[in-house]
């Protein structure tokens, strides 16, 4: 078979694995290149990660559909995933209007990426009590909704369409106002907690 068609056989494998398997065989194609997996069923799973991915920028070709397997031939064929749209922030602003939602209700779905994204929601009178952020600088757009960004110095009125800078470590408080909160986050991401085990005695 030729270097730019590679067969990967993901029957062996267990389904969290056959995941982030092609992706990673994926990325590593140059344009035009293709990979072909063999699957006991029609691999869905694997072809809604490249939609989430890559979406637009590769094709999947069903070359045979069972039953003992199933083999789709996928081709890359952009060098970079393409820009789009990933929401609406209208959409997910709409539901601070007296919503006792609290946390995230978006947050960014790439997999292989720089950011950290999230929408963040606080009901009526709703905190995030007095803490101090993270080691990364953060910039927050509010959405919908007022409330007050408590800091070292006093307080700070929020509401639709500000934009904030929260440098790294600095003290924050969050208080929603009478109709909720809700704003954007974006910051680098940051490194996964690694867990080693402990040296061999």
């Amino acid at each position: 078979m030729a270097d730019q068609e590679r067969e990967w056989d993901l029957r062996s494998l267990a389904e969290p694995e056959k995941r982030p398997t092609v992706l990673a065989g994926y990325a590593d194609l140059p344009v035009g290149g293709s990979l072909v997996v063999v699957d006991d069923r029609d691999p869905q799973g694997v072809r809604a990660a490249l939609e989430e991915e890559h979406p637009g920028s590769h094709d999947w070709e069903h070359l045979s559909r069972g039953p003992e397997a199933w083999r789709v031939r996928i081709t890359k064929l952009t060098t970079t995933p393409l820009p789009r749209v990933l929401v609406n922030t209208d959409d997910v602003a709409d539901g601070a209007a007296g919503s006792d939602t609290t946390g995230p209700v978006w947050k960014l779905p790439v997999r292989d990426r720089d950011l950290d994204s999230n929408v963040i929601a606080l009901p009526p009178g709703g905190t995030i009590d007095a803490h101090t952020g993270p080691d990364v600088d953060v910039l927050v757009h509010v959405l919908s909704g007022s409330g007050r960004l408590g800091t070292e110095r006093g307080e700070v009125d929020l509401r639709r369409g500000a934009l904030l800078w929260l440098p790294r470590r600095s003290r924050r408080q969050f208080t929603a106002g009478d109709e909720g909160l809700r704003y954007l986050t974006v910051h680098q991401r940051r490194q996964a907690l690694q867990l080693h085990a402990p040296p061999a005695p």
